[in-house]
């Protein structure tokens, strides 16, 4: 008989902590770690990682799989990129709680702000909730293949709470603060991970009617925290105003923090536009607010936070265009035929966009400053690469090249355009903010914007392009990159009992060849429910992931197990 039921053997074991990787073996039994060094029992399934690296699963604090993981199994993109536990409803977005009148207007929202289609969300959520106590009860429910955190977003609970009112971004009764404050203990006692909220101006619903948490005033974000401090417990997630002044938004970020005795994290970047300092303006206030007893920590992204255009992607530079719209919803094959037409491509490049959501007019208006993204996709590209500087040497218009290739490769082609953490053409700020004492790296989004963006798969680029690949004196120390996509996320959360290697812990692992590790470009796939589309983007290099002991990918092909389940509240170290 087998003295443990997996055995790790002759890999590079990285803790998780960062300290140094060290050659040995790690012993599971059940969804534990029991010893790490010399194994000299016997697994009933062993794997043999010599000459490659063993990590703790990576740990991804800002999804939006909250209607995803109703509807399947597989949390991809992020399950294929190392990932085994993911925290869930952030941005102040989700679809709990929620009233049977209110379904329309919450899937209103998620379409406008994450770019989840209507008819995905109709077909796939299963609505077996109403509270969000009862939508962590149908989570619990479910099997998948990672393990998947909730909280509680605002936009969902304020019109909850105020029906039409909060819709509509009216002020709250003290009635509306105290119940606000009341349902969020109740989350949190429930098992939900933390509260989350948006005052973002470019979160909107399809129609171009802000989100409910916008403009929401502060003693309503106060009412959050009170929540929070009276369960004594949870996690406070925001995103900032982008087009407010840094000192402004952290400063009301502290009062929040410090209302709620909880740990708050934000999303930072470094804009493309507006305060070029902003993004240190916000690290330092971290470092203050550290030294001072204060827990806040930025949420960054390790590559240019961007939008990808496509024919079968969301938009491209004709996808509002009057003349287009009769063709968006044909197969891809039928679309480039139909561009091929002279006379169609005429008329498109004589057209504008036209379109009630200004953002979305702003995200097409720029969609000829992008590039070829490539296979490998290059995802900080030469300026001189851009489009419309391409067609400046061609003696063309950028629309009239961005045409063309848009029906190159029969119509396959990708357009990249690199917006924050791209502003001098380089990832330094990326790079400073991701080895920053104070932030989490995370921003991946995945579970959301199915054809615009596809971020899920930052913990692959940033081991293969901070990593392996960067240049002499840049190079992010590998144990150090392991612990910030493990250890630090986990910590942050209160996810104590994952995210590192050590006997007790859970085991969450992945074997992977660091000198194999690829990232491929995105394609695009019909399979959500109602035949919808999403982007996908695969990796080379992960030769095994493990979640609680199990295998779940060999090789990037799932195993066909699914040991991922609900995580309610923080979970306590080994």
């Amino acid at each position: 008989m087998a003295d443990f039921d997996l055995v790790i053997r002759g890999g590079e074991i990285h803790d998780g902590l960062g300290n140094p990787g060290v050659v040995g073996d790690v012993a599971i039994s059940g969804d534990r770690i029991v010893a790490i060094g010399t194994v000299t029992g016997t697994g009933a399934d062993e794997i043999d990682a010599t000459g490659k690296i063993v990590t703790p699963g990576f740990v991804d604090v800002h999804t939006h799989y909250d209607g995803q993981a109703t509807w399947e199994h597989r949390m991809t993109p992020s399950s294929g990129h190392g990932v085994t536990s993911v925290v869930m409803g952030n941005c102040g977005v989700g679809f709990a709680p929620c009233k049977p009148d209110q379904h329309g207007m919450l899937i209103g929202l998620m379409e406008g702000v994450e770019d989840i289609p209507e008819v995905v969300m109709t077909a796939g959520l299963p609505w077996n909730w109403e509270t969000f106590p009862q939508y962590l009860d149908a989570l619990a429910a479910r099997q998948l293949d990672i393990d998947v955190a909730a909280q509680l977003p605002h936009s969902a609970l304020r019109v909850y709470v105020m029906g039409e009112r909060g819709a509509n971004r009216e002020a709250p009764t003290d009635a509306d603060l105290a119940e606000m404050r009341r349902l969020t203990t109740e989350a949190i006692h429930a098992g939900a991970l933390g509260v989350t909220t948006s005052r973002n101006m470019l979160h909107r619903t399809r129609a171009g009617e802000l989100a409910p948490s916008l403009n929401s005033p502060e003693d309503e974000l106060l009412a959050l925290a009170a929540g929070l401090r009276d369960a004594g417990a949870g996690v406070y997630q925001l995103i900032p105003d982008i087009h407010g002044e840094a000192s402004d938004e952290f400063a009301l970020m502290r009062r929040v923090a410090a209302a709620s005795g909880r740990p708050l994290s934000f999303s930072l970047l470094q804009m493309a536009t507006g305060d070029e300092d902003g993004w240190r303006q916000y690290l330092g206030a971290l470092e203050a607010s550290h030294a001072e007893g204060v827990t806040i920590r930025g949420q960054v992204y390790p590559r240019p936070v961007g939008l990808l255009f496509g024919l079968d992607l969301s938009f491209h530079p004709f996808s509002l265009h009057p003349s287009f719209r009769a063709l968006a919803e044909l197969p891809l094959a039928n679309k480039v035929a139909a561009m091929r037409d002279p006379a169609l491509r005429a008329k498109l490049l004589a057209e504008e966009p036209s379109d009630t959501n200004p953002f979305y007019m702003a995200i097409v208006q720029a969609s000829t400053a992008t590039y070829v993204m490539g296979e490998p996709p290059v995802y900080d590209p030469a300026p001189e690469d851009r489009i419309d500087r391409l067609a400046k040497r061609q003696g063309r218009t950028a629309a009239e090249v961005a045409y063309d290739l848009l029906i190159a490769n029969d119509g396959r082609n990708i357009l990249f355009l690199p917006g924050a953490n791209y502003r001098d053409n380089n990832l330094e700020a990326a790079r400073e903010m991701c080895t920053h004492p104070d932030t989490i790296i995370g921003l991946g989004d995945g579970g959301a914007h199915y054809g615009v963006i596809c971020d899920a798969s930052f913990t692959t680029y940033y081991l293969q392009r901070f990593v392996r690949d960067a240049a002499p004196g840049q190079a992010v120390p590998l144990a150090a990159a392991i612990r910030s996509l493990t250890s630090v996320p986990a910590t942050a959360v209160g996810l104590d009992d994952r995210g590192r290697l050590a006997p007790g812990y859970k085991a969450d692992i992945n074997v992977i060849d660091l000198a194999a590790l690829t990232l491929h470009a995105p394609t695009m796939a019909r399979d959500l429910p109602a035949g919808g589309k999403r982007l996908r983007q695969l990796a080379d290099g992960y030769a095994v992931t493990i979640k609680s002991g199990v295998v779940t990918y060999r090789d990037g092909v799932p195993s066909g197990a699914l040991p991922g389940r609900l995580v309610r509240g923080a979970q306590v170290a080994a």
